[in-house]
């Protein structure tokens, strides 16, 4: 069996052909860009208090490395091991174009089901129906490693943090991320237990737009009166007015269910949220509240060695029902994810003000906050949360997750089947079913 020093070294090898191939960055400009990562994050990162790692050992041992000969690819890798450490579920490393482009992945959209990685589905172009990557079928190893070994060794320490499942889903849906145009050999199990092997390309890089993206907004009508409305991306400017489309008047509807499911957390799209579910309500209800680091410098001293501990804070807004449009009186249900982030996660916050409904399904990911963007240098920026969200009483789910009144797990044999647990349970709860 590899070893992890040898399967993580088989992972930098996709990304590093060539010890110096693509290089851009001067050893000097490495150095610089770890400096001031480290700094930025060091007094705008909502959670520094919350990381484990020394942060300060993190700088020495990534100025050792930055000083080696590597592509810039090789170094993008590096930095986002660093970032990493933070444990902050929104953290991302930009690099310029000329390293987006060469970094990529198949089209292959992959899910984490307790803990295996699996294929939802995949973008349908010649190479794909050759290699016919079956759906629903698990990825059992990768280049010849197990994929848990390959997941935990190579992938996992560059993924940020968030709770413990949101990271791993994170790492198993950029499992196969690697230099553009190489080939990566997959062994799969098939649904009916038979086993293959299968070989994609790398073809999607990080400039090109997902082909397997959802749309921002789908709606359903179920059997029983039940509108089932997949919210997958709050940041869409438009959402709420599709929404109002979609449901103009609620007319016949027993219940409504919201799915942040698939919402994995992009910047932007509260204040979309709340009109949303401000049409879903009869009074006015609070948003989260919120703090930010507040560096004081002149309280550095004996007495108190540093500021870290004052915060800027600020309470819950108040959103009013909309009077545009008519409302919702019926039972709300809301479904969530390890997958929702962000400004859905916001949302079940803020659907939990209302008092309207149960969350259904799993913890969501403890990945939220306002995000800044700060330079690296040369192109080069990174962003980090400064903000950490909180309830109205100030119960803070960062890390962790905001966990369901009614928890579903989704396991192997339900994916399997095609059956989706939590919406049952979402539909027994707005029947009249409360447990």
């Amino acid at each position: 069996m590899p070893s992890r020093a040898s399967i993580a070294l088989v992972a930098v090898a996709a990304l590093s052909p060539g010890a110096a191939a693509g290089q851009q960055l001067s050893a000097a400009d490495r150095a610089v860009a770890v400096a001031r990562l480290w700094a930025e994050a060091r007094y705008n990162e909502a959670a520094l208090d919350l990381v484990r790692a020394d942060w300060d050992s993190a700088l020495a041992a990534n100025l050792v490395l930055a000083d080696q000969r590597q592509s810039d690819a090789l170094f993008y890798r590096r930095l986002r091991r660093m970032l990493a450490l933070l444990g902050d579920g929104q953290a991302t490393i930009r690099p310029p174009a000329s390293v987006r482009t060469r970094v990529a992945r198949p089209p292959l959209e992959l899910r984490a089901v307790e803990r295996r990685p699996f294929i939802v589905d995949y973008a349908e172009n010649d190479e794909m129906r050759i290699a016919r990557p079956e759906r629903l079928a698990e990825i059992v190893a990768v280049q010849g490693v197990p994929a848990e070994s390959w997941i935990r060794d190579s992938v996992l320490p560059e993924v940020a943090g968030g709770s413990a499942a949101a990271r791993w889903g994170r790492a198993v849906e950029r499992m196969l991320e690697g230099e553009k145009g190489t080939a990566v050999h997959l062994q799969l199990r098939l649904p009916g237990g038979a086993e293959r092997g299968a070989s994609v390309t790398r073809t999607v890089d990080l400039d090109d737009g997902w082909p397997l993206a959802h749309p921002s907004l789908e709606v359903d009508t179920l059997p029983g009166g039940v509108a089932w409305v997949r919210l997958n991306a709050l940041d869409d400017p438009d959402i709420a007015e599709l929404f109002d489309r979609a449901l103009p008047e609620f007319r016949g509807l027993k219940g409504v269910v919201l799915d942040v499911r698939e919402d994995a957390g992009r910047p932007g799209g509260r204040e979309s949220g709340y009109r949303i579910l401000a049409r879903l309500v009869a009074k006015p209800f609070p948003t989260s509240r919120w703090r930010t680091p507040q560096y004081r410098p002149a309280y550095r001293g004996v007495d108190m060695p540093d500021s870290s501990g004052a915060w800027f804070s600020v309470p819950p807004d108040t959103v009013l029902p909309r009077r545009d449009r008519p409302a919702f009186a019926g039972p709300v249900a809301m479904l969530a994810s390890a997958r929702t982030a962000g400004a859905a996660e916001d949302l079940l916050v803020t659907f939990r003000n209302t008092t309207r409904g149960a969350i259904v399904g799993e913890p969501s990911a403890g990945a939220t906050g306002q995000l800044l963007g700060l330079p690296l240098g040369k192109g080069w920026e990174f962003e980090v949360s400064v903000t950490r969200e909180a309830f109205p009483d100030g119960s803070e789910f960062y890390g962790t997750g905001i966990a369901p009144e009614l928890p579903v797990t989704v396991t192997v044999a339900d994916f399997l089947a095609g059956r989706d647990a939590a919406l049952e349970k979402a539909r027994e709860y707005i029947g009249g079913n409360r447990r």
